[in-house]
């Protein structure tokens, strides 16, 4: 398995260097991008094939080579079930966005494949790198490109939205950087496994590198009150983009505090597990409140990540094998939901040339039948339907929150599930309002030239449908790969 992780990260980089190479490949970019991103899922579904579920607790799989001798950095990489279900999604959305970029051609679409390449080099990286260096350096691969592929195809403020997603991101990974030196410096390593297993800092320190790496993760997740870049930048940002954005990059931060955080700081997050959880309850109430103020439908959907990002970061702070679980199957089932919103959004956007919920009209399901009844199954997953992918999270992060990690104050956490419950209602009444608008009643939009739902855009929206009932209906097809992961990360025998 050992090669087909390098494979996995060597077939992105090709694929991006190629595209660099001037000849006839620009002609055929679209093309090129899809084979090369169907390799790279045929490979991750490959190591997914291989991987060893009854050892799912342990890194599998691991190159650790000498990178910078001098400075004890190794190119450390491996994967295990945290990890693996998020290696797996990130091949399949952006398989899935060249599908829907085959139907769709964008200017200079050769440098939007290089920019979609890159970021699938950066993030898959990021998800098996297992030296903090490392880590960070892939974990900085995405920025670039996301911000062209803002600042480059994105919608009339994307100079903007693109300066304020670098801005913030470039800031809190400053302040990312500092903890893990911090962690180096007092430790002597960068080792995340061995980090992991021995915890070396004193309870002190733990809490001061826990703050400063929490506080870089929590901009890129992103954690209220430092989401503020993020409905500027999926409002303006093209349909694969958001979908990048909203399906892979947000959750490369909550994925940094269940791969370094926690594992590798356990008193400073158990320290801070409180202020954590207070943070994401205000965020899935504001997220779901600013919902029901919105009148653009991307950013709309663009709020409704801060609120599940909320229950994602309340499943993380109780701190319990079903709380973190919660918070993992949280971050696949958003990743497959929302990216599916922001297909069908962009959809939408295309057609009618606004995302303005005033201007799109009513009685979309009568007129645009197969996107309708794909935007209401969407939305209803997303407020957490049982039965869909998106209930289980919520639904396991709440129940985490009722019996928290011992130590932690039992009774504040049952007020922080009393008041994720209220945000779980405000969920579900923003999307049932959007949908009431939208789809039903007599149709109010334009004229008899819109069509429905193409044929490439169904084979980019299938696949998440499917998924998204698969793990609704048989979430255990998830847990029992989390699970073991979970008790390692914990210590839980």
């Amino acid at each position: 398995m050992n090669v087909l992780l390098v494979v996995l990260l060597v077939l992105p980089l090709l694929g991006a260097a190629a595209l660099l190479v001037p000849g006839p490949l620009g002609a055929v970019a679209v093309r090129f991008g899809l084979a090369v991103s169907g390799v790279v899922f045929a490979v991750a579904v490959a190591v997914a094939s291989a991987f060893d579920y009854s050892a799912a607790g342990r890194v599998q799989g691991t190159v650790d080579l000498a990178w910078i001798p001098w400075l004890g950095v190794r190119f450390h990489v491996g994967i295990d079930g945290i990890s693996l279900p998020l290696v797996v999604l990130t091949a399949l959305l952006t398989l899935l966005c060249l599908v829907y970029l085959a139907g769709h051609r964008p200017p200079r679409v050769r440098e939007l494949v290089f920019a979609l390449l890159v970021l699938e080099l950066g993030m898959i990286g990021t998800f098996l790198a297992l030296d903090l260096l490392l880590f960070f350096v892939f974990f900085e691969v995405v920025l670039i490109p996301m911000y062209f592929v803002i600042a480059v195809w994105g919608g009339e403020g994307r100079r903007r939205a693109a300066y304020k997603f670098i801005l913030y991101t470039l800031l809190g990974s400053a302040v990312l950087l500092v903890g893990l030196l911090y962690v180096w410096a007092q430790t002597g390593t960068l080792d995340m496994v061995r980090l992991a297993a021995e915890h070396p800092m004193s309870r002190t320190a733990q809490i001061l590198a826990f703050v400063a790496i929490g506080l870089g993760l929590a901009v890129k997740t992103p954690m209220w009150p430092l989401h503020t870049w993020l409905p500027d930048a999926h409002t303006e940002a093209p349909t694969v983009g958001s979908v990048l954005l909203a399906g892979v990059l947000l959750k490369m931060g909550t994925y940094g505090f269940a791969r370094v955080a926690i594992p590798i700081l356990p008193e400073g997050a158990a320290a801070v597990a409180p202020w954590l959880g207070a943070l994401a309850v205000v965020g899935i109430v504001y997220g779901a409140l600013a919902c029901l103020a919105q009148r653009d439908l991307k950013r709309l959907i663009a709020y409704s990540s801060v609120g599940h990002m909320g229950f994602v970061l309340l499943g993380f702070a109780t701190l319990t094998p079903v709380g973190i679980n919660a918070a993992l199957f949280g971050n696949v089932a958003h990743g497959l939901i929302t990216g599916l919103l922001f297909f069908l959004v962009g959809a939408l956007k295309e057609r009618h040339g606004t995302s303005d919920l005033d201007q799109l009209g009513s009685g979309l399901l009568g007129r645009l039948p197969y996107v309708g009844s794909l935007l209401t199954f969407a939305c209803v997953a997303s407020l957490g339907l049982p039965g869909l992918a998106g209930f289980w999270g919520e639904m396991l992060a709440l129940q985490g929150a009722y019996e928290p990690a011992a130590g932690l104050p039992r009774g504040l956490f049952v007020t922080f599930m009393v008041i994720g419950g209220l945000g779980a209602v405000l969920t579900a009444a923003y999307f049932l309002v959007m949908l009431s608008r939208l789809t039903h009643g007599p149709w109010g939009g334009p004229g008899p030239t819109l069509h429905d739902a193409t044929r490439v855009e169904l084979t980019a929206w299938v696949p998440l449908v499917v998924l998204i009932l698969v793990f609704g209906l048989w979430p255990s097809a998830l847990l029992r790969l989390t699970t073991p992961a979970v008790h390692a990360l914990l210590g839980v025998p």
